[in-house]
């Protein structure tokens, strides 16, 4: 009878190391069983295939971010939709250019940064790196995001003059910001420690009604052609 083995005891009689290298092997992702990789050493294996990545090296792993495009009706940091849920292997956007392999544990521990209206649609951003977690919350109000919103309605006067600087929001009198029409029914936000609300509310206030908000930029990092639903990962070299 074949003996049952966890599958870092496998690795480490392969490789000739101790069990604890061959145990940071499987958890690094450079090591499948019958052709599919197994993260988890204690996984068992009896006579399947165990095979190393020529590639294989034993530097801890990076925390992955992931930017995910959210529908709308799907929450972005808390609720009972969350869009969390969306980031899954098989969403990966086909054309993600970041040559970042995936790994399950990427998928563990995600913090939802950047909120975003329910109702709204576009860019979030999913992080386990404790780097982008300080930029993203710290120096948040710092970081510009930019929307396209589409409207109804007919503008007031000056109206374009007032989204731009003259509005306030919950008595708060609203820091410049850069808005301009895209088209005749779009209009293009570039905006700081925008909070929740706050863009329908500066519409209404130059009589627009609000049809659609999609967030198309957070800092540096665009949305891009990323499909509704799916995701990319933010490669190291690239920031907020």
């Amino acid at each position: 009878m074949t003996e049952t083995v966890r599958l870092s005891k496998r690795v480490a009689e392969l490789v000739g190391c101790s069990r604890a290298d061959a145990e940071r092997y499987v958890e690094g992702g450079w090591v499948s069983v019958d052709g599919e990789l197994v993260d988890r050493p204690q996984h068992k294996v009896t006579t399947e295939a165990v095979t190393i990545d020529a590639d294989a090296n034993l530097a801890p792993p990076e925390p992955a971010t992931i930017l995910l495009h959210k529908p709308a009706g799907y929450d972005a940091i808390t609720g009972s939709n969350p869009a969390s849920a969306l980031a899954v292997p098989s969403a990966r956007w086909a054309d993600d250019a970041s040559g970042i392999r995936l790994f399950k544990r990427h998928f563990a521990n995600l913090t939802p940064m950047v909120p975003l209206d329910r109702d709204a649609s576009g860019l979030i951003v999913l992080t386990q790196d404790g780097r982008v977690w300080r930029r993203l919350s710290e120096d948040g109000d710092e970081i510009e995001h930019e929307y396209i919103v589409e409207v109804s309605g007919e503008m007031a006067p000056w109206g374009l003059r007032r989204l731009n600087h003259g509005l306030s929001y919950e008595g708060r009198e609203l820091p410049p910001c850069k808005v301009s029409w895209q088209n005749e029914i779009r209009l293009r936000f570039a905006i700081k420690g925008a909070q929740g609300g706050q863009l329908r509310d500066m519409c209404r206030q130059v009589n627009l009604q609000v049809v659609s908000i999609r967030r198309i930029r957070v800092g540096r990092i665009p949305l891009g052609k990323i499909p509704e639903g799916a995701w990319r990962y933010l490669p190291s070299g690239e920031r907020f």
